[in-house]
């Protein structure tokens, strides 16, 4: 008798979008970007300006690290002097929606381990 049963193959981890998570992540500058981009404020000198220890070079590669992935689009104006801004692309949207979840997860998490003790 053949055992028809079906198998489940074993499941593994999205390399892409986990390393960009995790490169997110760990740019300690990427949440706080984010978060500026969403306020309005689009322009590097502005950010800078805006948050207490950033600094432009920081800030560079974490623009540059986000556009990579597709995250944010820079829009190079041509102008004297020149102008440069950052949006949050569709993709970029959709990908900032998840770390919003694993925040609220974290939160949760921080919550129960507060609670318990």
């Amino acid at each position: 008798m053949i055992d028809k049963e079906k198998k489940i193959s074993r499941k593994l981890a999205p390399e892409r979008s986990a390393r960009m998570v995790e490169t997110i992540f760990g740019c300690k500058w990427s949440l706080t970007v984010f978060q500026l981009l969403a306020s309005g404020v689009n322009r590097p000198g502005a950010m800078v300006r805006s948050v207490d220890g950033l600094t432009t070079k920081v800030l560079n590669e974490c623009l540059t690290k986000n556009t990579r992935f597709g995250i944010l689009e820079r829009i190079a104006y041509n102008e004297t002097p020149p102008r440069v801004e950052y949006l949050i692309t569709p993709f970029g949207k959709k990908f900032i929606r998840i770390l919003d979840e694993l925040e609220k997860l974290q939160k949760e998490i921080s919550d129960e381990a507060a609670e318990q003790e």
